[in-house]
């Protein structure tokens, strides 16, 4: 018997659950294919949300030879078989084959080589599929040649209208009596992945141990069959999902979305978002090491210079955590976590190195003046090595005006002192040394 998953996989666009930013009235996917011209593309979504199942609506709807590859089990060599089936199907129509390769992220780069002139010449149509975000996982000569269209997680309510769909429409779910009563924990563990929350729905419907039996002595046998009612409540999901819902792939897309959440409410001054998502992240199973490098690398790059006790506290918290374990080791997180959020922000430091390396690309290697320059042998001294460098404390106030930065770049500024306390007292102090060169 096939699984409820694949019974209710819908033929036809009409039937598919979600997405109407790709697939609805007027939307980009729904005109290419009643346009009948196809180009390559991507579809990058979390599991389960519809990705496979297009692709063949796709195949379908256009009539169109479909051959697909998994990424996890096929090699160069089965690329490059499918593509000269491709050209003989080419050869009898005039219409490109489309090519579907489901964790396409998964091919290496010499895989996705062998795709790139089957799809510039058009010998197929590639319809890639993807957990992860195409910009680190694809190949730039590929990407250029295909567009990428995003998937989302179903809404709850697109879940609860295929639930509805299920009860009056599977051949076999409809035939059973099922009363639902509560619907969040099935929401909860689906987490808007469609193939999980049909899977849920069948595991409920399907398992009778505690089937709840409306007894009349009136009733015959063969009518009490019919009067067997499935009660689907939080409870029953519960008990039997066993798992951790908050669980995900520490390798995926929301574990991304997650910590990029946290470093985004740490840099935006919110404690209350920031704690919250590294409860998401903890809840989940993610690893704490992860976190506490997150929080090292935020003390540096949003807080930087506007308290520079940010990165003693958030280096702190790593040491703390390899140091004590799991789970005390999210005490000193969250107080990192708590303490980032809180402090006054600059990411002057963090622009002025990335200042530095892009006039080091456009510049390449400038000379260093040759006052600067060590002169361990008697050739450089002669050629003037270290001639004129003046010792900065032999002077007073330890300083001394003198030119650090190359001739072809003096006068240049990296570091701009941002407007808050502790960058203040640098300016002032920088500004009674040089002047008017850091007003």
């Amino acid at each position: 018997m096939q699984p409820l998953a694949e019974r209710m996989r819908p033929k036809s666009l009409d039937g598919y659950v979600g997405q109407k930013h790709l697939v609805g009235q007027n939307a980009v996917l729904r005109r290419m294919i009643e346009s009948g011209r196809l180009v390559s593309f991507i579809l990058w979504g979390p599991p389960g949300v519809g990705k496979t199942t297009l692709a063949r609506i796709i195949a379908q709807t256009l009539d169109l030879p479909f051959y697909t590859l998994s990424a996890v089990s096929s090699g160069v060599k089965d690329v490059r078989e499918v593509i000269d089936r491709a050209k003989k199907d080419l050869f009898f129509s005039k219409r490109s084959p489309i090519l579907f390769i489901d964790e396409i992220h998964r091919f290496s780069k010499s895989q996705q080589d062998s795709l790139l002139e089957a799809v510039e010449n058009g010998t197929v149509t590639l319809i890639g599929a993807t957990t992860e975000n195409p910009s680190f996982e694809i190949i730039r000569p590929l990407l250029s040649r295909c567009q990428v269209y995003t998937l989302q997680p179903l809404n709850d309510d697109d879940l609860l209208g295929l639930l509805d769909r299920v009860l009056k429409e599977d051949p076999i779910i409809s035939k059973k009596k099922v009363e639902v009563k509560e619907t969040q924990a099935m929401l909860r563990y689906a987490g808007g992945d469609c193939r999980k929350f049909l899977n849920i729905i069948e595991l409920v419907c399907t398992d009778y141990d505690d089937i709840e039996y409306e007894e009349d002595e009136e009733e015959d046998d063969e009518d009490l069959a019919t009067d067997n009612v499935v009660v689907i409540d939080d409870a029953r999901v519960v008990a039997r999902l066993q798992e951790n819902p908050m669980a995900y792939d520490k390798g995926g897309e929301l574990h991304y979305d997650l910590v990029s959440a946290m470093i985004k409410s740490i840099r935006g001054s919110d404690p209350d978002g920031a704690i919250y998502y590294m409860a998401r992240m903890i809840a989940g199973g993610e690893d704490p090491a992860f976190i506490a490098r997150r929080l090292v690398i935020s003390a540096s790059e949003d807080i930087g210079l506007a308290n520079p006790n940010a990165l003693l506290l958030a280096n702190a918290a790593f040491d703390a955590v390899q140091k004590i374990g799991w789970p005390e080791g999210r005490i000193p997180l969250a107080e990192a976590c708590v303490y980032l959020a809180s402090s006054p922000k600059s990411n002057s430091a963090y622009n002025a190195i990335n200042s530095a390396l892009q006039t080091v690309e456009q510049t390449g290697n400038v000379a260093v003046p040759l006052h600067l320059r060590n002169a361990p042998t008697k050739l450089m001294e002669k050629m003037g090595y270290g001639k004129d460098y003046k010792y900065a404390h032999n002077y007073e106030g330890h300083f001394v005006k003198q030119q650090y930065l190359p001739d072809a770049l003096k006068g240049a500024r990296f570091y701009c002192p941002q407007s808050n306390a502790q960058e203040d007292r640098l300016k002032a102090h920088l500004q009674s040394l040089w002047g008017d060169r850091f007003k």
